[in-house]
């Protein structure tokens, strides 16, 4: 950007800053002056002319439906066998069928939470027994590393015996 642009991009930014906070003070601002000194309009030159209130009451649900405030449904579901039974049912054999439906709710999540813990252990053995592998590669690697240091050492030893006798006998080397 050329100076000459990020300069009217700075004075943009500034113009949009000022007008919002102009937007957003300037109501309380004009409330606070407005109570501070008192400005009130001139009550002489407004004049209001009386309200005449001829409105209808508001329209009840019983004048708009009367037929639905005494709805009666008692042949409601009467063909309906599965539910005629259940409507006969006492309130006992309601509370013991719930019971029931909780017991087997219950079981049913016990069954799931064993079958989710058994493959949970099945998992975890099958990454302790890869753990297990990858520390015994770790070892195998080290021990490797270790007699590769320990070759490299030795071969060291055996070039500088050979170069201390190369330069014994005139070798002036590279």
């Amino acid at each position: 950007m050329t100076r000459r642009s990020s300069s009217y991009l700075k004075t943009c930014l500034i113009t949009i800053a000022l007008v919002s906070a102009f937007c957003l003070f300037a109501p309380t601002l004009y409330s606070k002056l407005k109570t501070n000194f008192n400005i009130k309009p001139n009550t002489a030159s407004i004049t209001c002319n009386p309200c005449i209130c001829d409105c209808p009451p508001p329209l009840s649900l019983l004048n708009l439906a009367p037929g639905l405030v005494n709805l009666s449904v008692t042949d409601c579901g009467k063909d309906d066998p599965d539910l005629k039974e259940e409507m006969e049912k006492q309130l006992v054999d309601l509370l013991s069928e719930e019971l029931k439906l909780q017991k087997t709710v219950g079981e049913e999540h016990i069954r799931h939470m064993n079958i989710t813990f058994g493959e949970a252990r099945r998992v975890a053995s099958q990454y302790q027994k890869e753990a297990e592998k990858c520390n015994t590669a770790t070892e195998t690697c080290e021990q490797a590393r270790e007699q590769a240091e320990a070759l490299m050492r030795q071969e060291k030893k055996i070039t500088s015996l050979w170069e201390q006798r190369a330069r014994q006998l005139g070798w002036e080397g590279e």
